[in-house]
This record gives structure tokens, sequence and C-alpha cells, in this order.
């Protein structure tokens, strides 16, 4: 039978819908988002019902996004009277499970965690002609107090306007609710009188019903309906007491966030990364932050500010006060940070501590805040060194905040090194608002209120963290647990803090205990128990950590939470096409999907498919990004055919040019996983890419090359015509000879090595065929398959895609890559003799040159100035490819050299 496909997806509290049918094809006849929030803990149930139209069966896709610091707890479908649930298992038993459906022929979907939160689930169901199919999901989350509010976020993209659409957002607070609001985009125009907001004490409701025309009316609005976001603000009344404390069922939360105390003046040191791959926006964006910034601090506050890259610069050596003086030549400072170098986290971060360790203020707060873009490149760059010396440098004296700038970092390690030290990390997006985004970040611990907080809970057992830093204005302190006994009044909860300078204590008489019926207690132990177990786990190894994982699974499945320890598996009826889902992996957020898909042809053009877009050809450029992608057009060519020709920074040049000996291949940079198939997944970023500056789009049929420079300078990168002989390298006595025969666009077809005057080694995608002795001995094998052989004084070993090949002092690897499912060979020269007098490309020394600073920069090698773009470039000599920066020049001023002396006529 003939299917269509339609496509439902969620993000968070987003819905969308694309189709490649008219919309009379079929219907989603009825959507409706319920949320209720009790004591900050928010379950949300959305209910989404389609009706197939048709006289044909259909395939329609459910794909959701949620939270961050959501769990999903339950999906169901229901079909044909029958309903489908699906169970929370642990993570290898789903998989399992979800194998054994797919095998059977049966359709299964999948939820998976991406690193250490859910990110996406995706399933899919076929309905008949003239039938329904409803999906039911759940999902709960702890909302979080930032700068004096909790946010709830509903983003709508329906792609088609719906008759009976709804949202209803329910809130109950003991403490009484302050205020409610309604903001984004959804809220105004003709869609704000869709929307009743109710308040009355403890109880707030937001119900948002508009008709079909308004969902045509708002400015973001049209004939595919609605397209915004619904944010609902509010708070809880406060004051100085001990907080609001609710107990049910032998549980506890209590959340603590006094008002009315006076501020505690702050030590802050900045460290701003200001290594080359800050360069362009970044650092642009970096700057004014930090004015902004700088313009905010009390007149009370000590502050200290350092820069660094591969060394460390420093407006003063010292804390000083922040009077208007100070300020303004720290301004100026700012305004002149300059990107240059490698990345030195590990002395920025003990210099920091250095400074606020010499300088103790009795009645202060000191705060360590690191900014930077990537993993640790000069001085120590040991992850675990850093970590164990940062530690023993703060020794729990002050938090350390890291802000993780754009995708090429290791958030891990950062997230890592900020738990260990009392701190958060947080992901910067390099988007056009990220200056914002700094700025932001500061403001949530610009103003201190106590430090030192310690909450003890007599009576108390199981309890989540109990021991904070600092508690900053606008902020709150959640703690959860189990009361002994049951027996509430043995329960006795009491929080000392520091506040200026004395101890403070609140304690039970300033607060009231309320019991109730609420089972919502209860998860909000499990839900912060599991979100804290799982940051702990990031500290461990070994067998404590394997004991916490333990742990941390047993609750999950317990509360049927889908965590990154459990999956969620959801089998269906059977006889249906097995699909095979988009697997989640760590990396950026991916709001929506597209399929990204060619023909057999190679003059065929790529043709995107999504929804939204109308299929059309274009040239386009790949970027992964951790994981994601980022399909992006060149300017002038969106709508005008094209082929999918080669972008400097999709498929840039790569370091095939060796350092010392022993020293690894490659530049360093970003994995990037680079996995691509006659068909791959491609996803429109809501940001800009990691580099923002403009993409320097490669000349028809030529492939870039990248020529490392002296350290710690950037590499320069050329571009070569394609389908040319190459001398890779050739030892003056003919001990060894290696050329390379380039593809049209990609990279090299064939690789010929000869050695010793009787031996030869080709390698071309598919094969490697050694030939040695006068008779010509000849073995061959296909590439994939593990294998090592020795001919004479050559070895060559095969593992998948890597083909490493040693002949006397010379290491030559030869990596297989793939990109849109033409595969091509990339050669890196790993060793070789350090007086070889070599020749060929891949033996030319590093460039040396000095960077001329100006509004167009230009490079001054051999005496000479040259014009040179500096871009984002892909470096092909690391599998996967690797992000990296270069110099854009012309060949003869890379290499100092004509192209026509390394082109050859034959192999």
């Amino acid at each position: 039978m003939k299917r269509t496909v339609l496509f439902i997806s969620i993000f968070g509290l987003l819905l969308g819908f694309g189709t490649t049918l008219p919309q009379d094809g079929w219907e989603i006849y009825s959507f409706h988002i319920n949320s209720t929030v009790t004591s900050r803990y928010a379950t949300t149930v959305i209910n989404s019902r389609v009706a197939n139209r048709k006289d044909e069966s259909q395939e329609i896709e459910f794909h959701v996004r949620i939270p961050k610091n959501a769990f999903i707890t339950k999906f169901r479908m229901f079909i044909d009277g029958q309903v489908y649930d699906g169970l929370v298992k642990a993570k290898e038993e789903a998989k399992q499970q979800y194998t054994a459906a797919v095998s059977r022929g049966e359709s299964a979907g999948i939820v998976s965690s991406v690193g250490r939160t859910l990110e996406e689930f995706k399933t899919s169901v076929t309905v008949a002609a003239h039938k329904k199919v409803t999906f039911e999901l759940t999902y709960e989350e702890l909302l979080k107090r930032t700068l004096g509010k909790y946010e709830l976020q509903i983003h709508a993209r329906p792609m088609q306007p719906i008759k009976d659409f709804k949202v209803d957002v329910h809130i109950e607070e003991k403490a009484g609710i302050s205020f409610i609001d309604v903001k984004g985009g959804l809220s105004t125009g003709t869609l704000a009188n869709a929307i009743t907001k109710t308040h009355a004490g403890k109880e707030a409701s937001v119900s948002f019903n508009p008709s079909v025309d308004q969902q045509k009316t708002c400015d973001s609005c049209g004939e595919e309906g609605m397209n915004g976001d619904l944010v609902i603000l509010y708070d809880v009344n406060r004051n100085r007491s001990l907080g609001d404390i609710k107990t049910s069922n032998g549980y506890f939360v209590h959340h603590f966030a006094p008002s009315q105390l006076p501020r505690i003046p702050k030590n802050v040191v900045f460290l701003i990364d200001k290594s080359g791959s800050m360069y362009g926006k970044k650092i642009e964006q970096t700057r004014t932050a930090l004015v902004h910034i700088l313009s905010d601090l009390s007149d009370d506050d000590f502050f200290g500010l350092i820069t660094f890259d591969s060394t460390l610069s420093y407006w003063k050596r010292e804390l000083v006060q922040a009077n208007s003086q100070n300020v303004d030549d720290a301004k100026n400072f700012a305004r002149n940070i300059l990107d240059r170098g490698g990345t030195n986290i590990n002395d920025a971060l003990l210099d920091g501590s250095r400074m606020l360790n010499d300088n103790p203020r009795k009645g202060s707060a000191s705060i360590l805040i690191l900014l930077t873009d990537g993993d640790p490149t000069s001085g120590v760059t040991n992850l675990e060194q850093i970590q164990s010396n940062v530690m023993e440098a703060i020794q729990d004296k002050f938090p350390l905040y890291c802000l993780g700038f754009g995708f090429d970092v290791n958030f891990k390690f950062l997230e890592t090194l900020s738990l260990q030290n009392n701190g958060i990390a947080r992901r910067i997006y390099a988007d056009s608002d990220a200056d914002l985004q700094l700025k932001g970040f500061y403001d949530e611990v610009a103003n201190p209120l106590l430090t030192d907080v310690t909450l003890i809970y007599g009576g108390g057992n199981n309890l989540t963290k109990t021991n904070f830093s600092q508690y900053y204005n606008g902020s709150e302190i959640v703690v959860a647990g189990q009361i002994t006994d049951n027996n509430i009044d043995t329960f006795v909860p009491t929080v000392l803090a520091i506040s200026r300078n004395e101890s403070i204590i609140f304690s039970k008489e300033s607060s009231t205990t309320e019991s109730t019926d609420d089972s919502n207690i209860q998860r909000v132990w499990a839900y912060l128990t599991v979100k804290q177990l799982l940051q702990k786990e990031l500290q461990l190894t070994g067998a404590e950590k394997e004991k916490l994982k333990n742990e941390t699974l047993m609750l999950s499945l317990k509360y049927n939470f889908v965590t990154p320890l459990t999956s969620m598996v959801v089998t269906k009826p059977s006889k249906e096409k097995t699909e095979v889902l988009h697997k989640p992996s760590e990396g950026p957020p991916l709001p929506e999907k597209f399929s990204f898909t060619h023909t057999s042809q190679r003059s065929a053009s790529p043709k995107l498919k999504g929804r939204g877009f109308a299929s059309f050809p274009g040239t386009y450029s790949m970027i992964r990004q951790g994981g994601g992608g980022v399909l992006q057009g060149h300017p002038g060519f969106y709508g005008h055919p094209g082929s999918y020709g080669v972008s400097g920074a999709s498929l840039g040049g790569a370091g095939i040019f060796p350092g010392p000996k022993g020293t690894t291949r490659g530049m360093p940079g970003v994995t990037y996983d680079m996995d691509y198939e006659e068909s791959i997944a491609a996803t429109e970023m809501p940001h800009q890419p990691a580099f923002a500056q403009p993409v320097v789009p490669l000349a028809a049929k030529h492939i870039r090359f990248m020529h490392p420079a002296e350290t710690p300078s950037i590499p320069l990168c050329f571009d070569i015509p394609g389908e040319r002989i190459l001398k890779l390298f050739h030892l003056p006595n003919g001990e060894v000879t290696v050329n390379g025969e380039l593809d049209e666009r990609n990279g090299f077809k064939k690789i010929v090595i000869r050695f010793e005057t009787i031996g030869k080694i080709t390698v071309d995608t598919s094969n490697i065929t050694i030939e040695y002795g006068q008779q010509g001995e000849k073995g061959q094998w296909p590439m994939g398959p593990s294998r090592e052989t020795t001919f004479g004084s050559a070895t060559v070993i095969a593992r998948g895609t890597e083909v490493d090949v040693k002949i006397g002092e010379m290491r030559l690897i030869i990596l297989i890559h793939s990109m849109i499912g033409e595969q091509y060979l990339w050669p890196s020269l790993v060793e070789r003799s350090a007086d070889d007098h070599a020749e060929g490309i891949l033996a030319q020394k590093p460039a040396v040159y000095e960077e001329i600073r100006q509004a167009n920069p230009k490079l001054k090698i051999n005496n000479q100035e040259v014009s040179a773009d500096r871009i984002p470039t892909m470096d092909k000599g690391f599998y996967p490819q690797r992000a990296n920066i270069c110099w854009l020049v012309p060949f003869e001023t890379a290499l100092q050299a004509q192209l026509q002396d390394f082109i050859l006529q034959n192999m």
C-alpha cells in the first residue's frame, strides 16, 4: 500500500508539525498541553490527536525534545482501541529489546539520553485510511528560580491551525503566589485575547485557547498557524524566614530563599581566554560583555582581570577596588583584548586562585569566573592534573564558575572542574546574543546574600545536598529528604549561614511545616537525588563510580525516569516496515531535523526535504558540531541549481605535514563526527556555527590543503586544482617515493608508495595492493578488516579507516574519509628523519610568518607582505575530521615554491 509520511515534532514544550502532503490529507484535530505545578515541581502532559483523512495509510512520526532539566516519565499511543505503553528500562536492556523488536519486523521507538540529560524522543506509527492515533507524553521537571522568577516556556509551531488547541497551566504554592505574568510572541496582538489568567492567593492559572482565526494573525503566524513562545513567569511570597517546608508520607522538600538580606561585597576574578580560536565574533562579544559587567560592579567590590593564551596577561596583578577610575581603566584594557596563541587554562586558574587567596576580606564573598572556548593546549594539558591542581589551590574557599563558549570546548571537563569546586558550568552559545548570555550569567551571581550555607535536619535522613558555598539574590536553595520514622514531631530543620560579618541562624520558629497528601514531594526527592548523583558520578572513578551508577539506575527505574542510565522502549503493532531511528549523540541542541539526500548521479544537485521547506537544488556545506550538524548554503546560491561542491568550512585542508619525529598528525581542534552515508541527517541550528566568520568557498574542482606553522601560530592553507598527480614525499636516494592522485573535489583517490626500487604499495578506497621483488610477488586485500604484513623494509597495518605504512624512519598514515557517499584518501606524514632532505608537499618545513594586524589582515612571509583570509576549515588528518582555523593564501606563498614543481605526469 502506498504510504506518505507526516512528521510531528515537539521540543521541550515545543510543538512542531510538518508534512509532505497537502494539508487536507491529514488533520491534527486536537492538541492539549496540561501542566500542573506544585511546590515548583511541574508535571506536563502533552496529548496530540491526529486523523488520517485520506484513502491511504500514512506514517506519522512523533519526535520530541524536552528541557535539559526534565525527565520523561510516561509515553503511550492509542491506536484502534489498543494502548501501547513505553517501558523505562536500563539502557542496555532497552537497546536489546529495541533490537529484538526490529529483528521481528516490528517498528520500535526509543528514548535515549544525550550526554548527561535526555535530549530526544522519536517514534512513528502507520495510521490506516480514515483512522486516528493519539500520542500522550508526560515529563517532569523542578523549576529553577533565576533572577527572582520561575519560568515555564511553551513554544508552538503546529504548521496548521488546529480547531481544538489549548494550553492549561495550573500553579499551586503554599507560600502564596506574589505575581504571575505571561510573555512571549504568542501573548501579543490578537492572541493576547486568547489568554485567560487568574490569580488568587496560593493558586494561579493560565489558559490559552486561540481560535483558528487567531492562530493565523499573530506577529509570527500565518496560514500555517502559530509559530512562537508562550512563557509563564511567577514567584512566591518570601521573607527573612527559614522558608517553605512541605511534608508528605515520610518525605519533605524545603525551599530556602530568604529576602530582605543585605548584599555581601564580593571579590571576583575574571579569567578570559584570548587564544586564537576566540577570533572574530567571539572575542568581540566577550569584550562587549566584559565592559558591561565591569560597569555593574559596586564600589565595595574588589576585582581582578587576567587574559590568557599560551601565557598570562594581567590588567593588575592584585585585586583592586571597583572605584570609577579602576573600572574605567579595566574597561579600556578589556576593549583591547586581542586573540592569539594557545590555551593555558591551568596557569590562569592557579593565578586567579592566588589573587583571591592573597586578598581575603572579612565579610566578603569570593568568586572565580573562567571563560574559554577550547581545550588546554599550552602549559599543563592533562585534564586530571589540572583538576587536581585547581582543587588544591581553591580548597573549598570559593566557587569556580566555568563558561564554555560554543561547542569546540570540552564541556564535560569544565563541568567536572566546576562541580569539584562548588560551582557550575554553563555553555555560552556562539550566537548573536552571546554577550547577553555572558552578562546574564554574571547577573545571577552578582549579588551574594549569604556564604557558607549549611542546612541541618534533625530527624531527617537520605538528604540531598545540604552545603552551599553561596546564596545569591534571586536564586533558591532546594533540599529534599526523608523524615525518620515519619515522625514530624522530631523533625527539626535549621539553616546556618554567614551574612556580611555575622553568623545567622534560620530556625523552625521562623517558619511553618505543612503536611499534605501531595505525592509529588517524594518525586521531588527522587528527582533531586538522581540529578545530584549524576553530577557526583562525574567526579568519581573506578569502583566508587560504578557503585554510584548502580544506585542512580535503581532510583531511575523505581520512579520511571528516563535518565542517562535508562531508556524508554515503545513497541508497536507488528507488520510495519522496520524503521532505523536517529541515535542521539553528545553535541549542540538540535531543534529541527532535515533529511539531506542526493541521487546516484554525480551531477545531480542535493535536495533538502523537511518541515517548512520545498525540495530545491543548491550548493551547501555540512559543518558537524560535536554530534550536531549545520547545513549552510553559500551566499547567492539558494534556489539556484548547483552541486554539493566543496566549501572551505566543510571540506577544508588537513594536517598532512608532520612535526618533529614522534608527534601526532593533524592540528588541534574539535572532533567532528563526519560519518556521511548516501542519506545523512542534517540540522539547521538556531544559532551560528562555532565559526561565525563567513565561509570562504573553494573554487570549482579545487581541494584545500593545510600547512602547519611554527607553534603557536595558526596554520596556513591553500587550494590545489583537483584531478592532478602530486609528488608528496621523495627521498633523494630513491629509498622512498610517495605520489598521490587527486579526485575531482574531495581528496586523493589513489596513493602509490615505491620503496627499495623493487617494492610498490598501492592504496585506493577499495583495496591495498603490495608488489615486491624481482618476480613481482603480489598481495592484495580489501579495505576494512584489520591486517598486518611485512615486505622487505615495509610494514603495512590496516585498521578499519586507517592504513599505517612504516618504511625505515618514514611513517605514513592514510585515512579513508567519506563525503556524501564518495570515499577518498588523505595522507599524513607522522615520522621522518630530521635530516632526510626530502622533497614533496608533505616534506615542506613549517611556515614562519608575522601577522600584520589591520582592517585587511596581511602576513609577512619571507620579508614579503601578502593578503590572507582567516577562515574555518576541517583537518582531514584526523578521523573523524577536526575543526581548525587557517590563513588562506596562494600555494606559492604557503610553500614558497611553484605548484608546477609538485605536479607529475604519472604515478
